[in-house]
């Protein structure tokens, strides 16, 4: 239920609201009555917030660029008096195999899709540590747990973002500030449309793999299974539950993925498990082979 006064409602500030989840996330949020401020690289695209007046506040943001990084946050926080919720959502795609990647646009995928997602994260963190209250969404993608043929630079940067997410998770949780790492499937958004970046190069010898992925990859948009706007409802309910996950996949296909790469890593891990396990140094003392946490030795005596 939307709060009673606007002054009560919880802000989120939401990066890469230009199109697709963005945009949705944007809208649902103040459909829920909160407060939002929204951002894009061109605060064009943000005219329509003009209807919601007091509640949404539009900014100029491209996360790779540390000054807006800094004004964004500022100015949020000036207009609203806090930031709840970062839902760090700005990102894009890009296909290429791997030898056909190009190097200047692999760095500048990791600057958007990883370094400004850090950067942002870092630029809230301060406020929430010290009200000891916040909720980290960072918006992976399914590509962050399994790696296609054709998008291994992509994944690279997801797994990167998932990776980053759990440790912060664990930092954040004793502070009473959550995160909430988001794995979609294919949704009918702008990723696989104007938004997705291709290499130049085609390798003939990838063609049934990266080239085949590519070609699938553009052919389906517009006829993703996932909706959008019931994608941003579905991460609303997770970041208000009581004891909402740290992972939250979705869409069938999404799930269908997920499921299939965890079965597929636990029977790697069964049938080796004697050769992990033979690993160890043989006389690393029997309570610590099955400790949960990387074995830490004790601290040298006198």
């Amino acid at each position: 239920m939307p709060p009673t006064t606007t002054a009560a409602a919880p802000v989120w500030l939401i990066t890469g609201c230009s199109s697709g989840f963005g945009r949705q996330f944007a809208r649902t949020a103040l459909a829920h009555g909160f407060r939002v401020a929204a951002t894009a690289r061109d605060p064009i695209t943000l005219d329509w917030l003009a209807q919601y007046r007091d509640r949404a506040l539009r900014l100029t943001l491209d996360v790779t660029d540390a000054g807006q990084i800094r004004s964004a946050v500022s100015e949020t926080e000036q207009e609203f008096g806090r930031i709840d919720v970062l839902v760090n959502n700005a990102g894009y795609g890009y296909l290429a195999a791997v030898e056909e990647g190009e190097e200047e646009d692999i760095r500048a995928l990791f600057e958007t899709n990883f370094f400004g997602l850090a950067a942002m994260t870092r630029a809230v963190l301060p406020a929430m540590r010290s009200r000891r209250a916040g909720t980290i969404v960072n918006i992976a993608s399914v590509a962050g747990l399994v790696g296609f043929p054709g998008s291994g630079y992509y994944a690279a940067s997801k797994f990167a973002v998932v990776g980053l997410s759990e440790s912060l998770a664990r930092e954040l949780a004793p502070l009473g500030i959550r995160v909430l790492i988001v794995e979609p499937g294919p949704f009918r958004t702008d990723w696989a449309g104007r938004s997705l970046k291709q290499s130049p190069n085609f390798i003939f010898d990838y063609e049934p793999t990266a080239g085949h992925h590519r070609r699938e990859t553009i052919a389906r948009n517009g006829h993703q299974s996932g909706d959008p706007a019931r994608a941003a409802e579905a991460v609303i309910q997770a970041v208000l539950a009581a004891n909402p996950p740290e992972h939250l996949v979705l869409g069938h296909q999404g799930y269908s993925i997920a499921e299939r790469q965890l079965r597929g890593l636990l029977r790697d891990l069964r049938a080796w498990r004697a050769l992990s396990l033979s690993t160890d140094f043989p006389e690393l003392p029997a309570p610590h082979r099955d400790a949960p946490d990387v074995y830490i030795p004790p601290p040298a005596g006198p």
